[in-house]
């Protein structure tokens, strides 16, 4: 009997016992393509030995030190790489252990640099629905999927939530999309002066949101609107990136191809490549200048900021991802992949909405193409789905509840950035498997 508290209770996880490239192995042999990455995590794919060795040479040399102390090495070459590759003016590097660390370390950073300097009114932060953030209960009260906050309610800090930028349901069959994006941009302004124009700290996005929606990308102009408007009131623009970045959508920074910077920015996931667990929260001179010139420290920590074997071992990703050209490849095999769903699935009568940027990919499942109308969430289509593909050898990440939390079914795509052509089609073909198992 195992004693370890699995995620479900009732449904006692495969045992994993291998990993090489881009499958995973359990205990009976059986293989798995990771078609989502785990969740959207191993970009390098398994048992890289140049990244294997990062590991156990910094290990060997220092394994921990307490950043109350010291710094090291690994941490400032990696913050030196992040900010050497960062949009406009992202200067200061926050290393912690995954992506609910590095949003709750930007909420608190929102907060105080706005303590620092004399704004201490600024009180509410703003974020859109069907978003996710994070866990932790900061990250999980601004994210706003409805499903995950339910039960958690009572305690948790008040957020407002805007509408999300999802075009293939809000768009008006008589809109463009850059006029659709600019209304659902005016949403903010609009809460901004709901709550008072000098009251709100941050607005929190996803530049691609991945879990709760399934790939959905904004529409062209969108986040060039959100940026005016934070900056015509003077609130933070915090961008999510954790699982949309490092490579992801086919550039190191997703908001690259928004063409936007924001104040601060959280990133993890592809960050260590499932080799070590780290995040971190990246920020501008402004916002560290303002603490330096008060206070002088930031009112916040954790025991593993900084851990040096994490550092190293992400150091030694980054690199892979700029010396081995993988970026730029991630947009020629997320080209291929969108064309082969496109190929198999565009007509199917129970699929939407095929979409996505670079290997981040997402498929909405819909009761009826012509009315978009969701499948009954009694259907259990998501659950179903994993299920099927995972029994014919594919991870994939679906999810119920794409549209509200609890109507909407989607799966999502993240394979490693060193899929090949003939894996995509493998990709496909268990996904056709899966499909035809559960979907009408």
């Amino acid at each position: 009997m195992s004693h370890v508290f699995p995620r479900h209770n009732l449904a006692p996880p495969v045992k994993a016992v291998r990993g090489e490239g881009c499958y995973l192995y359990d205990e009976t042999g059986k293989q798995y393509f990771d078609g989502s990455g785990g969740a959207a995590v191993s970009c390098l794919g398994h048992g890289d030995p140049e990244i294997i060795q990062a590991i156990q040479d910094q290990a060997a040399r220092l394994a921990y030190a307490h950043t109350g102390f010291f710094t090291s090495d690994p941490a400032e070459a990696l913050a030196d790489l992040l900010v050497e590759h960062a949009p406009g003016d992202l200067d200061r590097v926050y290393f912690v252990s995954g992506g609910s660390e590095a949003v709750e370390s930007a909420l608190k950073l929102a907060r105080q640099y706005f303590l620092e300097i004399g704004q201490d009114q600024r009180r509410h932060v703003i974020a859109r629905r069907q978003s996710y953030h994070g866990n932790t209960l900061g990250a999980l009260a601004t994210g706003g999927n409805a499903w995950r906050r339910a039960q958690f309610e009572p305690i948790l800090m008040n957020v407002s939530h805007i509408a999300p930028c999802y075009e293939y349901l809000d768009r008006a069959p008589d809109e463009s999309a850059f006029d659709y994006g600019q209304r659902a941009a005016q949403d903010l302004e609009d809460e901004i002066l709901r709550l008072g124009p000098d009251s709100v700290i941050a607005f929190v996005a996803e530049p691609v949101v991945g879990a709760t929606m399934g790939a959905v990308p904004a529409v062209e102009g969108y986040f060039k609107r959100i940026r005016d408007i934070c900056d015509t009131y003077g609130v933070l623009l915090i961008l999510d990136e954790v699982m949309c970045g490092m490579g992801r959508v086919g550039h190191l920074f997703a908001c690259t191809a928004d063409g936007v910077t924001p104040d601060i920015l959280c990133i993890a996931k592809g960050l260590g490549a499932g080799y070590q667990p780290i995040g971190a929260m990246m920020c501008t001179n402004t916002i560290y200048d303002a603490i330096s010139a008060g206070s002088g420290f930031f009112q916040h920590g954790h025991t593993y900021l900084g851990h040096p074997v994490a550092c190293a071992t992400s150091l030694a990703v980054l690199n892979a991802l700029l010396d081995r050209n993988l970026i730029p490849q991630v947009r020629t095999q997320g080209d291929a992949l969108a064309k082969a769903l496109t190929d198999q699935f565009g007509q199917h009568p129970h699929i939407g909405d095929i979409r996505g940027r670079g290997l981040f990919r997402g498929l909405e499942f819909v009761q009826d193409r012509e009315t978009k109308t969701p499948f009954d969430p009694s259907q259990n289509i998501a659950g179903r789905f994993k299920k099927a593909a995972f029994d014919a050898g594919l991870i994939c990440y679906p999810m119920r509840g794409t549209r509200d939390g609890n109507l909407g079914d989607h799966v999502l795509l993240a394979p490693p950035f060193i899929v090949s052509d003939d894996q995509i089609g493998e990709i496909v073909g268990k996904l056709q498997t899966a499909a035809d198992s559960v979907l009408p």
